[in-house]
């Protein structure tokens, strides 16, 4: 029997839970404020976060959001980001996996695509 796939996204400001997984942030830039201590990760997987143009554009307005998704799919077919994606994959195959990212939103995040390709 197949163990199914449990993705989970969050804010790194929320505090750590037992069923979170592997925690891993996927935002480029380190959460202000944060310490590695508090965030308690299991591993910080920059190399799939969008990139910088992108993230600018795309500023987490909610009306972006559908375009900011496509464009970031495609940006997931560079070779470092598609590596990091398959990184992602098994992780989330062997447990539970929890995407992190400082984003107030985590809805309409990066973190939120991530979550419904890996889910």
């Amino acid at each position: 029997m197949a163990r199914q796939c449990r993705v989970r996204v969050r804010r790194i400001y929320d505090e750590p839970a037992p069923e979170d997984g592997a925690r891993v942030l996927v935002d480029r830039v380190w959460p202000r404020g944060m310490t590695k201590q508090k965030a308690r990760l299991d591993e910080w997987c920059k190399q799939v976060a969008p990139s910088t143009d992108l993230r600018k554009w795309y500023g987490h307005q909610p009306e972006r959001f559908e375009e900011f998704t496509r464009r970031y799919c495609e940006e997931l077919t560079d070779p470092e980001r598609a590596q990091a994606l398959l990184h992602l994959r098994a992780l989330a195959s062997e447990r539970t996996l929890t995407l992190l990212t400082a984003t107030k939103d985590a809805g309409i995040s990066e973190a939120a695509v991530l979550a419904t390709m890996l889910g």
